[in-house]
């Protein structure tokens, strides 16, 4: 017998937890039938069991066991949750505000996308206002969200160029502190999981050196290096590039600049915000030429009025305006996204050609790799995390999946 449960989408296939009817149901466990599996190399029919809130299985439904709920997917796209590594807010919330409610707010908001799991990231401001945004993102991985999952901490600032400071709060604008460093570090632990900073600046090489050494990821960012700095702060242990062309030094056939060494060098990964306002198609395709798809990591750099009307809001003290889809200081500088990663996801197969593997790897393996989690994260794998996205064709969003449980359903 089969008892419906969510929007004839959802069944059980035995009448008690165990025995009659075969099922065996467990906490955070379910069964999703009849999905295209989205790999990063091919895209097959197949079925995906969670039991414990872990991937016991993902393959050919004739040798699936049954675990939980059945979820039929009825020939969408199963994915592996899409994972955000550069957002500052969503939902009328925002990182800055410091408070879990806020984080929640983002959670649930990135949820109704694919997104299963984020890094919250900090903008330009006071040290003690950093140590407060870190405290709440602590609270929030440690006791858990309704929606995507708090997985650490990005810090974008304070340690950048002012030249290239865009929408950051000059006021803030400082030279790297070793000391700052580690009564964050104190605070956040392996939570830490990306600091973007200028390497050129007074302190960096140091602070790159530092974060290294506790196995954080460094980002170079808002920055106005030349091409022989960025390469000496690789050396040093950068290994990722913040919203490649945007806020860095760009290329020039005699002055490579932050852009040249993002896209010659072999060992940066590199963010792109593909919403075409960001950065032009044309650019994309030369990084993606440049770079190939296993080092692009699509990020939505989104702020508290992604999914709310467009605007005047607060962005990391500065007021900005959100018009046409786009999100800018009063003078003109973008501020930030609208991005949803799911639609980072449809761009990038529509602009880059690329295909849903390809688009799908760009925006959950790869920003997993990127902070150090892909081995729980990014792809159907047995024994990893229980994180899945349901998407139609053309994108949209179907279910989320965190853990095993479904914490959004169109």
């Amino acid at each position: 017998m089969r008892n419906q449960l969510v929007a004839g989408n959802v069944y059980h296939t035995g009448e008690t937890e165990e025995g009659e009817g075969g099922v065996d149901m467990h906490k955070d466990s379910i069964t999703i039938v009849n999905g295209q599996l989205v790999t990063p190399f091919e895209v097959m029919p197949g079925t995906v069991v969670i039991e414990d809130g872990i991937i016991i299985y993902a393959g050919p439904h004739d040798k699936a066991p049954k675990r939980g709920p059945i979820w039929d997917a009825k020939g969408a796209y199963v994915t592996p949750g899409l994972i955000d590594i550069h957002v500052h807010g969503g939902g009328g919330g925002d990182v800055m505000d410091g408070t879990l409610e806020s984080l929640e707010t983002m959670s649930k908001t990135f949820s109704k996308y694919g997104t299963t799991a984020f890094l919250p990231a900090t903008v330009t401001a006071s040290h003690l206002e950093l140590l407060q945004c870190v405290a709440a993102v602590k609270q929030a991985a440690e006791h858990g969200t309704g929606g995507a999952q708090v997985v650490g901490i990005h810090l974008e600032g304070p340690f950048i160029n002012d030249s290239k400071k865009g929408a950051q709060n000059p006021e803030h604008i400082r030279t790297a502190s070793l000391d700052e460093l580690k009564e964050i570090w104190q605070e956040a632990g392996s939570l830490l999981r990306l600091v973007t900073l200028a390497p050129e600046t007074e302190g960096a090489l140091k602070a790159i050196q530092l974060l290294r050494s506790w196995g954080v990821t460094v980002s170079i960012g808002h920055s106005d290096a030349s091409y022989e700095k960025v390469m000496e702060a690789q050396r040093w242990g950068a290994s990722h590039i913040c919203h490649t062309f945007n806020g860095m030094r760009g290329l020039h056939h005699r002055d490579p600049g932050v852009v040249g060494a993002a896209l010659t060098c072999d060992d940066f990964s590199i963010e792109l915000i593909c919403d075409g306002i960001h950065v032009h198609p044309a650019a994309m395709k030369l990084a993606l030429r440049a770079k190939g798809v296993h080092q692009l990591v699509l990020v939505t750099d989104t702020i508290r009025a992604m999914g709310l009307a467009e605007g005047r809001y607060v962005f990391g003290g500065l007021e900005i305006e959100v018009s046409g889809g786009a999100a800018r200081l009063m003078t003109g500088a973008l501020a930030g996204s609208t991005l949803s990663m799911a639609k980072a996801v449809r761009n990038a197969m529509k602009w880059l050609g690329v295909s849903i593997c390809d688009a799908i790897r760009m925006a959950s393996l790869n920003p997993a790799r990127t902070i150090n989690l892909e081995h729980r994260k990014g792809s159907l794998v047995v024994g990893k995390d229980g994180d899945l996205a349901i998407f139609d064709g053309d994108i949209n969003t179907i279910a989320t999946i965190v853990g095993g449980r479904v914490v959004y359903e169109a």
